[in-house]
């Protein structure tokens, strides 16, 4: 039986954590009843890599696919959500025992859920896909991964490396996730990335339901 559906996107705000060297969030009206306007209108600004949100090949692949190639099946259907002890790095000595096959959407909960979206500084500390961990999910062909920080490598180390053994495998990428209220073990995955033509990256939308 499956359970209720969880809602594991970060709220988009101004002035929300996002990557040092990408566009700040600013959300604000442009139009706007109480000044005499017709209507509300909103205007958004901020990098296609902020919040929850997903990452295309063309984001380290110089004429890679954009995200609007996204094959659906890639972030519809069931999932697993693994648990990470680590606190540095995910690293493939952890992920061994959980035999991860081939097709399976695997989303990682580290101690990021709980710790890194308390603030609007970014932590650079966070826990990261090692480079070694990163191939090893390439090697088992899975479709996609999901991560609970605002980037699959780490903000010190492995981030280039850690992106290209994942996009040059042909996994979609899922950045930004928050698990906190999410157990380990087997759920149904809808994320869908809005559809930019020929971006490196879109916002999204992400649910999970258990399943028993």
């Amino acid at each position: 039986m499956a359970g209720d559906w969880i809602d594991v996107s970060v709220p988009l705000h101004s002035g929300m954590v996002h990557w040092p060297d990408n566009p700040p969030v600013l959300i604000e009206r442009a139009l706007d009843m109480s000044r005499g306007d017709a209507a509300n209108v909103s205007k958004i600004s901020m990098g296609v890599h902020t919040g929850t949100h997903m990452d295309a090949p063309v984001h380290f692949f110089p004429g890679g696919k954009g995200i609007d190639t996204m094959p659906l099946t890639a972030v519809i259907g069931q999932a697993r959500v693994i648990e990470i002890a680590d606190p540095e790095s995910i690293k493939s000595g952890e992920l061994r025992p959980h035999q991860i096959q081939a097709g399976e959407r695997i989303l990682l909960k580290t101690r990021n859920s709980s710790r890194c979206w308390q603030t609007d500084d970014f932590v650079k500390d966070f826990v990261y896909i090692s480079a070694e961990a990163a191939q090893y999910l390439a090697e088992q062909k899975v479709q996609a991964v999901g991560v609970d920080y605002l980037s699959v490598g780490g903000f010190f180390k492995d981030g280039a490396a850690t992106h290209h053994a994942l996009l040059g495998a042909g996994i979609w990428i899922i950045e930004g996730l928050n698990l906190a209220n999410v157990q380990p073990g087997l759920v149904e995955l809808i994320c869908l990335p809005i559809k930019i033509v020929g971006s490196d990256g879109a916002p999204a939308r992400a649910i999970l339901r258990p399943l028993s």
